[in-house]
């Protein structure tokens, strides 16, 4: 099983190898240090690989500067299939460490609020509010998600449930309050994509959410033909 987890790694590493290695690619010094250094600055090598990873890359770009500093343009790239071999085992090892890593990130739930946290709806507005006053707009729009639906508990409109994620939510929130159907939905998203994705967020997107909550506490819920799945309906 350890070693079908390393193949695709493996064999990403000895494409590599090949095609630095084959004729006619024959890279010259700053051809090699560049297709390293465009490599292993991917953002899935740099969020999941380990510290000592880090310093390794370092260390190499370290030792290519001083290759390229202490041989003249005359000598010729003696050394660039060493290079291309350097690079093609770093690329290899940062693979393999990278991708467990990245396949649990993509299984971990999305989860709205933090475990082992409690706080109220004027809690999260409060440090929404905090956040955008710094200008941290991704924060800012996380808190208030969180408020919103905080809130919806607080009103019996949603269970108290812990793992809710943001899809879950607005889906649920879309049978109590359908006329805010679209809002919900790009809101979920954009809470997914700043707290779990790579994304970023906007003044807009702030002011959109604040928007979005207080509208739900102005809306009366309707449950006309909506199955409970999470509401807390009235019985």
């Amino acid at each position: 099983m350890i070693a079908v987890g390393l193949l695709p790694g493996l064999q990403g590493a000895t494409g590599l190898l090949r095609r630095t290695l084959e004729p006619p690619v024959q890279p010259d010094r700053d051809e090699a240090r560049r297709w390293a250094a465009e490599e292993l600055s991917k953002r899935e090598y740099r969020e999941a690989a380990p510290n000592w990873l880090e310093t390794l890359w370092q260390q190499f770009l370290d030792w290519l500067q001083s290759v390229a500093d202490g041989q003249s343009p005359a000598d010729g790239p003696p050394v660039a299939p060493f290079i291309g071999l350097g690079i093609a085992i770093l690329v290899g090892v940062a693979i393999i460490l990278a991708r467990p890593r990245l396949n649990a990130r993509r299984r971990a739930p999305k989860e709205i609020f933090d475990a082992g946290t409690a706080a109220t709806a004027a809690d999260y507005r409060g440090r929404a509010k905090a956040a955008a006053a710094r200008g941290d707009w991704a924060a800012a729009v996380v808190e208030q998600f969180r408020a919103l639906v905080s809130s919806a508990e607080d009103r019996a409109v949603l269970d108290p449930r812990p793992g809710r994620t943001a899809d879950e939510a607005a889906g649920q929130l879309t049978r109590a309050f359908p006329a805010a159907s679209d809002r919900l939905d790009a809101a979920s998203r954009i809470f997914d994509t700043v707290r779990y994705g790579s994304g970023s967020a906007l003044a807009a997107d702030y002011a959109a959410m604040v928007e979005l909550d207080s509208t739900l506490e102005r809306l009366t819920p309707s449950y006309a033909g909506a199955a409970p799945g999470g509401l807390a309906v009235p019985k």
